[in-house]
Formats: structure tokens, C-alpha cells, sequence
């Protein structure tokens, strides 16, 4: 996938279009058509969207993301898009729906199909939507798609549904609407070693400080360097202030400090509280271990 971020021409796409903040089960529904149209009809795909979230310039403050930029460009390669524009959402800002269709859509691509999701809003004030696309698909000539809501247990999926789940530990529930498991890629960083002071290895990740909060509490995640027990939080029962993610990965004592880790977030197993002692503490992860020993048997 070749990765833009600016505007050239480039002819005939089909296009998917949205900002995909953690390219989640709808999200994909829309690019996969757009994909799959192109590969129906020998013709490539792209995905238009935008560098940051359009709540950055509209209400000066950006969102946590559910997925960090690069993770996001990943996702999207994943799925079989040949190109990606990832625009200046500013920029571009001032066009009102037609202008944006006009001078942007048909001056630079052409498109051959453009796909959206069903509330998916663009232009001055969101002046243009499925509707208006729908409406200029023959005066255009492109063959237009609008992905009708996806549900899971009877809710619509969404971003900010997602955020919801994450934000309160629900793990199992955003994973499900994501159609992966939520994760963090990110570096082992130094920490102050109070987990081997306990017997309990743990690699300490820089979280991103771009990536949405997840509740504070201990979690059975994947890496890839094997099974784990995660805890993100302040660490009250140390006074910690802070919150930071420690993983002890079970059976593992390789140094991976400096190296790049991948953690992958299965289920909360218990909020974070503050011991009253680092012994009580030690306990509680003896028993949190086995909680995620017992779920691989």
C-alpha cells in the first residue's frame, strides 16, 4: 500500500471514505467494499482520510484514539488498499459538500465507486452525506455504496461506543465490536523493578500518549513474547501517581528491555486497589496468575 498525504491526481479509484479511528468491524465493512469492487473491476482502491481526527481543528481538542497512526495505517493494509491519503483535515475544512466533491473527489480521482458508512458527513457543516452522494452519483458517473449500520448484540458499532467499552474495562466487549483485540505496540522501557523485588518479572511498556485510557486494573492479554497478566494503573498500594502498563509474561524471563512489544488485551480480571501491604499485593498476583493459567487450560 502507498501511503499519500497529499493530493495527486490518481484516476479511476474506487474510494472508501472516513476518518476510521480504530478501523473497527464497521469500519471494515466499508473499506472491504470499496476493495472488493476494485478487484471486481481491475481497478484500484484507495482510502481518503484525514491525518487527525476532525474534532482536533473543529473543537480544539483531539479524542484518545483507539488505535495509534501507525496502527492504524496497518489495519488499513491489511485489508487490500493499494493507496492511502491520509490529508490535512484544515485544509480542506472551509469546501462545502459539493465544492469538496468537485475539486477534491472527482478533480484528483475520478472515482469509479465511492464507498461510505451510512452517517458518514463531509463538507461546511457537514453539509454533504450519504444522501448527497447517493443524489450525484449518475451527473458524476460513480458507482456509490452506503454501508448500512452494523450490529453487534443489538447495538450499532461505533468509535465512541468502543471508547465507552475501553475507557470501562469492558475489553471483551470492545474486542468484539473491534473484530480484534485491542493493543498496544510500544517499547520496554526502565521502571523502577518493584515487580522483581515481589518475584514477578515485568516489562515495563511506554503506553502512547495518543492511545485512549483503558480503566485502571489487572488484565489476561497475548504478546508476543507469550501469555500474560497486565496491569494499568497508578499502582496505589507504591503511591504511584502516574499510570503506566506492566506486563508479567508467564514462563519468560528473557532481557527485552529496549526491544518493541506487542500486547494484546483479552479481559479485565479485576479493578486496580490500593494493599495493605506489598505482601498482600505479591498474594493477589499469585492469584491473578493462576486466574490466567487456568483460562489457557
Amino acid at each position: 500500500m502507498k501511503v499519500f498525504t497529499e493530493l495527486e491526481k490518481n484516476p479511476d479509484l474506487s474510494l472508501a471514505l472516513g476518518y476510521f479511528d480504530g478501523v473497527h468491524s464497521a469500519h471494515s465493512t466499508v473499506i472491504k467494499k470499496a476493495v472488493e469492487f476494485a478487484n471486481e473491476n481491475n481497478k484500484k482502491s484507495a482510502v481518503i482520510t484525514f491525518q487527525n481526527h476532525p474534532c482536533c481543528y473543529l473543537r480544539g481538542v483531539c479524542p484518545k484514539y483507539i488505535l495509534t497512526s501507525d496502527m492504524r495505517r496497518e489495519k488499513i493494509a491489511q485489508l487490500g488498499v493499494d493507496y492511502l491519503y491520509t490529508l490535512d483535515f484544515e485544509s480542506l475544512s472551509g469546501l462545502t459538500a459539493y465544492d469538496f466533491l468537485v475539486n477534491v473527489l472527482m478533480h484528483y480521482f475520478s472515482p469509479c465507486a465511492i464507498s461510505t458508512g451510512w452517517n458518514y458527513g463531509f463538507g461546511y457543516k457537514k453539509s454533504g452525506n450519504a444522501q448527497f452522494l447517493h443524489a450525484n452519483s449518475d451527473k458524476f458517473d460513480y458507482e456509490y455504496f452506503e454501508i448500512p449500520p452494523q450490529k453487534i448484540n443489538g447495538e450499532i458499532v461505533s468509535s465512541t461506543l468502543i471508547r465507552k467499552f475501553l475507557s470501562n474495562g469492558r475489553i471483551e466487549a470492545a474486542n468484539s465490536m473491534l473484530g480484534y483485540n485491542f493493543c498496544v505496540k510500544s517499547d520496554v522501557v526502565h521502571g523502577n523493578e518493584i515487580g522483581r523485588t515481589l518475584g514477578f518479572k515485568t516489562a515495563n511498556v511506554a503506553y502512547p500518549a495518543e492511545l485512549i485510557d483503558l480503566a485502571s486494573g489487572v488484565y489476561e492479554v497475548d504478546t508476543n513474547y507469550g501469555k500474560g497478566v497486565a496491569n494499568f494503573g497508578t499502582r496505589p498500594t507504591i503511591n504511584g501517581s502516574s499510570k503506566v502498563l506492566e506486563v508479567h509474561i508467564l514462563n519468560f524471563d528473557d532481557d527485552i528491555y529496549g526491544k518493541n512489544i506487542t500486547v494484546e488485551f483479552k479481559r479485565m480480571i479485576r479493578k486496580e486497589k490500593k494493599f495493605a501491604s506489598l505482601n498482600d499485593l505479591k498474594n493477589q498476583i499469585k492469584r491473578d496468575i493462576l486466574t490466567v493459567n487456568q483460562s489457557v487450560i
